[in-house]
């Protein structure tokens, strides 16, 4: 049933109470002029068979290529049940849930979530989202400054192994706060950041360190060490984690002898496609003493006066939706829609359903990497362990790669030399779940003929370094 909030009667009286003769009168202060009139750029409209036949046609036009991209975007298989159950009306229309007595079905999906996320994270609290991870990232900078009431420098220790674009996003939405970022370099031969870069700002005022694990690499980091290093110089420690891999790999609330105190990510790999840049949706979790400080809406369970079960926002002001001057911050809304698909995920995956998923990402990317090195003009860029994508150098400049390996239908990963420039022609190539053997295979079998055929060209083609 499409949601249409008012018949035309509706729409009559309406008027007819304001004492306006048509909708059109409502916006007759707006001059003529600025007015744009009939949309000419807007085709006629198409029968069911037509628009069929072009959405069809527009959709091919994409292909349906072999996914070997990572970065922070996962291909997974999300079970035809999560949208089937998401797109029903009663989620799909649903509006913010302001009114307990009117949204008991969305607040108890939002507090179900929150607590899937406790439990991946291992901390106490869990907010309802925020727009996306980066947006995350940089809502637990200001997050962790507000909290730490003991440090006065208002300076973040942010690694070089933090996903870039989550780096931008903090630097814009903080560098005019007066917060300082100080960027940490990584090991050459790791990829990991290591204690020594963080003992050079042993003593000094820090507010926060920031981890990701795994971190863009792919790569693991020796998380317990660098918590208990932050701990130890008063700092809090913010965790950006990937979902999937926490069914798997230790929760930041038990990194070091006390966890970290804030965990954020990237919501993406729990039910939600990968579509045109989106939508994606992001997560936050804190220990119980910083739960006040934390963005975003908070859920509730509580009985009534009749001891029947309710659920309702809680600890948070309204100038948190109304006067954003006085919030803690301007996050003001969730992304309810794709938490909604998130929490059925989760509900239908089961925690051993999420560890086979994270299990075999790892597995498929270790026959990936395995296949790909077997060649002589490919090498693994680092020598440390990794979850599910890892950078590999190439003995060819990535865009003579790239290219003919997108004609054949295979995106081969994402190009390090964007941002990271110093590791030469490399890429971070990733395999989840979805990937079969035969699509390995058949990525190998094609990079291994584009490198026989620059051979055979007598083009120059670098050797495995040893």
């Amino acid at each position: 049933m499409p949601f249409i909030p008012h018949s035309k009667t509706d729409v009559s009286e309406m008027l007819a109470t304001i004492g306006a003769p048509n909708i059109e009168a409502l916006f007759d202060e707006i001059p003529a002029g600025l007015r744009t009139g009939k949309l000419s750029g807007v085709p006629e409209g198409l029968n069911e068979q037509e628009i069929t036949r072009l959405m069809l046609e527009r959709a091919e036009q994409d292909g349906r290529p072999l996914c070997f991209m990572g970065a922070g975007a996962y291909d997974h298989h999300v079970p035809a049940a999560v949208w089937e159950i998401t797109t029903r009306g009663e989620f799909y229309s649903a509006y913010t849930p302001y009114q307990a007595e009117a949204s008991q079905g969305t607040l108890q999906l939002i507090y179900e979530f929150q607590t899937m996320m406790t439990g991946l994270t291992g901390l106490d609290a869990s907010n309802a989202s925020l727009y996306d991870g980066a947006s995350g990232l940089a809502e637990a900078v200001l997050m962790a400054v507000r909290a730490n009431r003991k440090s006065k420098s208002r300076r973040i220790l942010m690694p070089k192994t933090v996903h870039p674009h989550y780096r931008k996003t903090t630097r814009t939405i903080v560098d005019n706060q007066g917060i300082e970022l100080v960027e940490l370099p990584y090991s050459p031969a790791g990829g990991n950041t290591l204690e020594e870069a963080l003992q050079a700002h042993a003593g000094e005022d820090i507010a926060a360190v920031v981890i990701q694990q795994p971190n863009f690499f792919g790569i693991l980091e020796d998380v317990d060490v660098l918590t208990d290093w932050a701990h130890s110089q008063g700092a809090l420690v913010i965790a950006v984690v990937n979902p999937v891999s926490l069914a798997l790999l230790k929760p930041p609330g038990h990194w070091g002898s006390a966890g970290a105190d804030i965990a954020c990510g990237e919501g993406q790999p729990l039910g939600v496609p990968l579509m045109a840049g989106g939508p994606y949706f992001g997560f936050m979790c804190c220990k119980q003493e910083f739960v006040r400080q934390m963005p975003g809406r908070i859920v509730g369970r509580t009985l009534d006066r009749d001891g029947l079960e309710g659920f309702t926002l809680t600890l948070q002001a309204r100038e948190q939706h109304i006067r954003r001057s006085k919030a803690t911050s301007n996050i003001c809304t969730n992304q309810g829609l794709l938490v909604t698909a998130a929490t059925i995920h989760m509900s239908l995956l089961g925690a051993t359903g999420l560890q086979r998923v994270a299990q075999a990402c790892h597995d498929n990317t270790r026959k990936l990497v395995a296949a790909l090195t077997a060649s002589e003009h490919v090498e693994p860029v680092f020598d440390r362990p990794y979850f599910h994508e890892a950078p590999l150098r190439l003995a060819l400049p990535v865009d003579d790669i790239a290219r003919p390996l997108q004609a054949h239908n295979i995106l081969p990963g994402y190009d390090l030399r964007q941002e990271y420039p110093e590791l030469g022609e490399a890429l971070l190539v990733c395999a989840t779940e979805t990937r079969t053997d035969a699509d390995i295979a058949t990525y190998a079998d094609h990079l291994n003929r584009i490198f026989a055929t620059r051979t055979t060209a007598g083009c120059p083609v670098k050797p495995k370094m040893a």
